[in-house]
């Protein structure tokens, strides 16, 4: 209780402290006196009386200050005194207040900018029950370490592991629509039943599809979104029951998702529809050979770790291949944990990001110390004057801090400010690709860290300042009055411009790198001719599916002929299987002369492409040798293939590949002839074709699929046509012949070529802008560092310049003196950062994703960053030397 009551008396005098002063200050003046009136009667004057009373009372400053102490909280009262002066002294300097708020605002707003990225993919926890239990699992086989599964493996894998809780799988489809408008292609999910339950997703309304509904077979079922059951039916509760046809069957509702559902995995996307795997309509469904891009994601029971799951799984495929030898051998189960799995590409762009805007804010914080250092100039009588009246370090550092941490928090607010703006614009700059982007905003764990960044930069600032006012001899300060001219006193703030340029450098460096990785990048022949060029996909009439081979041929020509008659349109082709950039699909076989191998796994791979004679041309893919598919090369004549030279390289050698024969797996009547050669394509884009092992290709004609495949095609092909017209004038042409054929057909997503290209670098140019975007802001601030520092030089030296000049120096030699002093700082931060950016470009290199076709010590980009950082160093120096020219010799002398 006498804590509490000694508390409670504080807090009163802390508020009440004005009335308390002046009643104790009146009370020490009488007993002052009394002490006085006694020495006075002793015989002594009333000077030595005094003297002696304030002895006795020791001092009269000194008990109310002892007074204060006892009766409020001092901590409290001399921090609010050192906010009030330090307003106080930054209000008498707008200019460099403003310039210091906005250059930490510049820095603080663009770390919190890049950090809320950073935390909405890597570090927020995943939205799922116990997220660090989920693996996701594939199949690892000849040419993919993380490949497709087949269903049947699925169901052996599901049943026989012993340290998985769920294992589920999902495949990405899409379907028709009719009976509600128009027709429309919708995107769905085919899932096993675990799926949901696994993830811990529950149902808005309605129920998840029970256990045995995802089998071949059972009761067409659809679970529809949360968007999809808004926009289609009012989010009416009657929805349940309710029928969706699509590709011609009737499929019963039975729940809605909620809208916050995203699985942001490569292998998975969000769909408005979630149908049982069970209802895939591909034959090749139950062909233990066949992945069908089918991809497996599972919970870990309690206490397993991932390579346990994997070692057990490893075990459950061996037993599988000796069970089923032809189709499982070399097949092995791939378990790679969930948050690995959906960051692994996009974490080692952030974290360089990351570490390259952090050296921004540290660019930033030196040009507010050199700043700092230069008012401590300014100040120095002020702070000598203060210790000289028995202010102690402790107390002018606060007061410095106090003054530094104002900045760094008013430049934290409005770098808020800056962020919010900042992020959306690096919202619109991201690749599709990126994970998480819907968590992307100004969450609690943000300005948590913008607080912290703002007092870790206010703390790093106003120490130099502070270190530099210890080192002042106090007398010697007085005697100068202020003005605080000694070259030594330039070395703090010369080292600081050295650590700007040397930090510059590195981010210009980073930039440059990717600069010239993008430069490599559009120069890759692709094998293609991209301008010009439309994709889209076509699903048949529903009354189509399920037609004879016949009819489907005549349904292809019919609409082939109607589509490169519509007006602009040069060239046209179907396209299904792979699609260069897009999607893949491979080829198994065996070359004429080799014996039938004794399983799938054994044969040789290529990517698929099934065409028609129109390709080549849309495409703008050169003949290399023999011909392309002619309209005879249908289903009567013999079976033919082109490839292409990488596969003629690999499996023919020096030989000439035409007329040369392949047995293709899905035909049993006898092999295929080869007729042509034409060029590579890009299939796995720009940057990553050259290093991937599956690169040989093989080009079908569409109308020699066999008659199973062949219906497959009904339920989703591309079209790719050149078009005179852009892109859209060209697809609403399209869209109106194919509509006016059958208004069942349905055509979606169209996309340029040009634009797919450029989607698969997104990642590099994204990195590319910001990197670029943090290096010009380093330059920036590192030229007004120079500038600030110069200017500074010259304004000290002004009498040693006048002197020189009145002695005869030329004012070149000044001019020349001027740009010396700042290309010297400029040379020693560069050699530095040469150093340092060597090391950290290494980094860079170790990613893939990162850099291409450039060393990450390519030295046309050092030697061209170097020439750059000179010329804005020297530019820096430009004014002050101007400046330093026009001293009047006379006035500066008449001054001294």
């Amino acid at each position: 209780m006498r804590k509490l009551r000694a508390l409670w008396m504080r807090l009163t005098g802390l508020f009440g402290s004005g009335n308390a002063d002046g009643e104790f200050s009146a009370e020490l003046e009488s007993h002052l006196a009394m002490h006085v009136e006694d020495g006075v009667r002793g015989g002594l004057s009333t000077e030595e009386a005094r003297r002696r009373a304030l002895i006795q009372l020791g001092g009269l400053e000194q008990a109310k200050i002892a007074y204060r102490e006892r009766q409020g909280l001092p901590w409290f009262e001399t921090f609010w005194q050192d906010v009030r002066f330090g307003v106080r002294m930054l209000a008498k300097s707008p200019a460099f207040t403003i310039v210091a708020v906005l250059t930490l605002a510049l820095g603080i707003g663009a770390n919190t900018a890049l950090f809320s990225v950073v935390s909405g993919v890597l570090l927020n926890p995943l939205p799922y029950l116990h997220a660090d239990e989920l693996v996701t699992v594939h199949a690892s086989k000849q040419n993919f370490t993380e490949g497709s599964i087949s269903y049947p493996n699925f169901r052996d894998w599901q049943r026989d592991n012993k340290t998985l809780t769920a294992l589920a799988v999902s495949r990405g489809t899409g379907y028709n629509m009719t009976g509600m408008g128009d027709a429309e292609e919708i995107r769905a999910e085919l899932v096993s039943s675990d799926f949901f339950p696994l993830l811990g997703v529950k149902p808005v309304i309605g129920r998840l599809f029970a256990p045995h509904e995802d089998e071949i077979g059972r009761e067409p079922l659809v679970m529809i979104s949360e968007g999809f059951w808004a926009r289609k039916f009012g989010s009416r509760p009657d929805v349940l029951g309710k029928v969706l046809t699509l590709d011609g069957r009737n499929y019963t509702i039975v729940g809605v998702l909620p809208g916050s559902f995203n699985l942001a995995i490569n292998n998975f996307r969000s769909a408005d529809l979630y149908v049982p795997l069970g209802q895939f309509q591909n034959p090749a469904l139950n062909d233990r050979a066949a992945g069908l891009g089918i991809h497996g994601i599972a919970r870990l029971k309690p206490g397993v770790t991932p390579e346990q799951a994997q070692a057990d799984m490893q075990q459950v495929s061996e037993q599988l291949e000796k069970v089923y030898p032809e189709e499982d051998q070399g097949i092995r189960a791939k378990v790679v944990p969930f948050q690995y799995a959906m960051v692994r590409d996009v974490k080692p762009l952030l974290l360089i990001l990351m570490g390259a805007v952090g050296f921004v804010l540290l660019i930033a914080c030196v040009n507010i110390a050199n700043l700092l250092l230069v008012r401590s100039n300014v100040r120095a009588q002020e702070f000598a004057v203060r210790s000289a009246l028995g202010a102690g370090r402790a107390r002018l550092l606060r007061q410095l801090l106090t003054e530094s941490l104002m900045l760094s928090l008013t430049g934290g607010l409005l770098g808020l400010v800056l962020a919010s703006l900042g992020t959306r614009v690096i919202l619109q700059l991201l690749p599709r690709q990126l994970p998480r982007a819907a968590e992307i905003h100004m969450s609690g764990m943000v300005l948590s860290f913008t607080l912290l960044v703002s007092l870790a930069a206010g703390t790093l600032f106003g120490l130099m300042p502070c270190f530099k006012v210890f080192r002042q001899n106090l007398q010697d300060t007085l005697k100068e009055g202020g003005r605080g001219a000694g070259g030594a006193r330039h070395r703090a703030q010369n080292w600081l411009v050295v650590f700007q340029m040397a930090t510059t450098l590195v981010l210009l460096v980073g930039a440059g790198l990717m600069i010239r990785s993008m430069e490599r990048l559009s120069a890759v022949d692709t094998g293609l001719r991209p301008h010009g060029v439309l994709m889209f996909g076509l699903q048949a009439p529903s009354s189509m599916v399920g037609s004879s081979p016949e009819a489907t041929r005549e349904y292809l020509r019919d609409a082939n002929a109607r589509i490169a008659g519509a007006p602009g349109v040069e060239a046209v082709s179907f396209s299904w299987a792979a699609l260069p950039m897009q999607s893949d699909d491979e080829q198994l076989f065996w070359l004429d002369g080799e014996p039938k191998p004794q399983n799938e796994n054994a044969m040789h791979w290529g990517i698929r492409y099934i065409v028609e004679p129109g390709y080549l041309k849309t495409m703008g893919i050169p003949l290399l040798k023999g011909r392309f598919f002619a309209s005879s090369d249908d289903e009567h004549a013999p079976r033919a293939v082109v490839i292409d030279d990488v596969f003629a390289r690999k499996f023919f050698g020096n030989n000439d590949p035409i007329g040369k024969r392949v047995y293709l797996e899905q035909f049993e009547d006898g092999p295929a002839t080869v007729i042509g050669v034409v060029g590579h394509v890009n299939q796995w884009g720009l940057d990553n074709d050259a290093v991937n092992p599956l690169r040989a290709e093989v080009y079908q004609a569409m109308m020699q699929l066999p008659p199973q495949q062949l219906g497959l095609v009904l339920m989703g092909m591309d079209v790719v046509l050149r078009s005179k017209y852009n892109a859209d004038a060209a697809f609403q042409s399209v869209h109106n012949v194919i509509t006016d054929m059958n208004h069942e057909q349905v055509v979606y997503n169209p996309q340029t070529l040009d634009s797919v290209i450029a989607g698969t670098i997104a990642g590099q140019r994204f990195s590319m802008i910001l990197l670029a975007a943090f290096a010009g802001t380093a330059l920036l601030l590192a030229s007004i560092g120079m500038y600030g520092v110069i200017s500074y030089l010259v304004a000290q030296h002004a009498r040693e310049i006048g002197v020189r000049m009145a002695l005869g120096a030329d004012r070149r030699d000044v001019f020349r003196w001027v740009l010396t002093r700042g290309g010297r700082l400029a040379v020693v931060g560069a050699s530095v950062g040469i150093v340092t950016a060597l090391g950290l470009t290494q980094v860079m290199g170790s990613f893939s994703v990162l850099l291409y076709g450039v060393r990450a010590y390519d030295p046309w980009t050092m030697l061209g960053v170097i020439a750059l950082l000179m010329l804005v160093a020297l530019a820096a120096c430009y004014l002050p030397a101007r400046r330093a020219m026009r001293i009047d010799p006379m006035q500066v002398l008449r001054t001294e």
